[in-house]
């Protein structure tokens, strides 16, 4: 049976990792595109300066403060989603922490603080949502994976392997839920290198600061992306054409790719000549005060995403390919008469 699910303007939207980058891009578009937010963050200081702006500019948003690697934080969350709004429609996973390094530095206990926050928190979360939406007769689970869930790259093993870790998650559950009909829309969202605090935020064992390797897009495409996905059933959408091109790359030419990222995706593609912020920490296990969306780096971003226009309008893009082929068909067939006939 198709799954439905209700316009974003009528639905309320749970956040994880909303008070910074991606999650509170989302946070914000989904407000302005009339929906209510249910924010969820460690940082409770920027959540609610986050919450109080969109309440200030007419939207609907409330938080909830919880650490998404403590046990219950779900059910709390639900709870407080209840008590705000009457439940929720959609469910998006976001929160993350992440590590540079080489793998050989990271130690055990760094490892799993990136699966308990990113995996962990990710398969509580999505478990905790796809039951209440289906007692609540269908709605949309977003878990937001990575262009590096498919392919690993140098310095950011853990992160890595996170992430690989919630695709395999987020399949099984997908199948688990289509097989039962249980009207849940599952979708896993991947973006390419996304313009955030991500390095800022990420715990750095390289001798510079780190950075995020390039192309960088616009966190406002992921938000726009996940916002699409609420509304409507998507298994997947990559945010950025580099994306598309690493993970073809990496299914043809595995060894290949490998010395691309090598030579190429290394420690002067991940460092940056930015000195961080006086007194910066990371947020692999206390939350920062910041609340920004995006990096203090001044990178060059890319604000469009045709590849990603193309994956959430297939038929509009087909028609203006077949209507671009037709005219150079066209400027084909005339252009030999006109030589003719000179």
């Amino acid at each position: 049976m198709p799954i439905k699910l209700k316009p974003l303007s009528q639905q309320t939207i749970v956040i994880t990792g909303a008070s910074s980058g991606i999650g509170l891009a989302t946070a914000r578009r989904a407000a302005r595109e009339g929906a209510a937010v249910m924010m969820v963050s460690r940082n409770r200081e920027a959540l609610e300066q986050a919450a109080a702006d969109i309440r200030s500019d007419g939207g609907r948003a409330a938080v909830c403060v919880e650490d998404i690697s403590d046990s219950g934080w779900a059910d709390r969350v639900g709870e407080a989603a209840a008590r705000e709004f009457g439940g929720f429609d959609c469910w998006v996973n976001d929160a993350a922490v992440a590590m540079y390094g080489e793998l050989k530095d990271v130690s055990l206990e760094e490892h799993r603080r990136v699966f308990d926050v990113g995996y962990f928190g990710t398969v509580t979360g999505s478990l905790y949502a796809s039951k209440a939406l289906r007692d609540r007769g269908g709605g949309a689970l977003i878990n937001v994976g990575s262009v590096l869930s498919e392919r690993a790259v140098l310095l950011q093993g853990p992160y890595c392997a996170m992430k690989h870790a919630v695709l395999g998650f987020t399949e099984a559950l997908r199948m688990e839920l289509e097989r039962d009909d249980a009207g849940v829309s599952v979708t896993l969202i991947k973006p390419n290198g996304i313009d955030t605090p991500y390095p800022e935020h990420a715990r750095n064992k390289m001798d510079r600061p780190a950075a995020i390797p390039p192309i960088l897009y616009d966190p406002e495409l992921v938000a726009k992306a996940i916002c699409f996905a609420c509304a409507n059933p998507k298994r997947e959408l990559v945010v950025g054409g580099q994306g598309f091109m690493i993970t073809k790359l990496g299914n043809l030419m595995p060894g290949v790719t490998d010395v691309i990222m090598e030579r190429f995706m290394g420690e002067s593609a991940q460092t940056s000549s930015v000195p961080p912020e006086p007194g910066a920490k990371d947020n692999l296990f206390e939350p920062r005060e910041d609340g920004r969306v995006h990096s203090n780096q001044n990178n060059r971003v890319r604000k469009t995403s045709l590849a990603l226009e193309a994956q959430m309008h297939p038929l509009t893009t087909t028609a203006l390919g077949l209507g671009l082929a037709a005219a150079t068909v066209a400027v084909g067939l005339i252009r030999p008469r006109q030589s003719h006939g000179g």
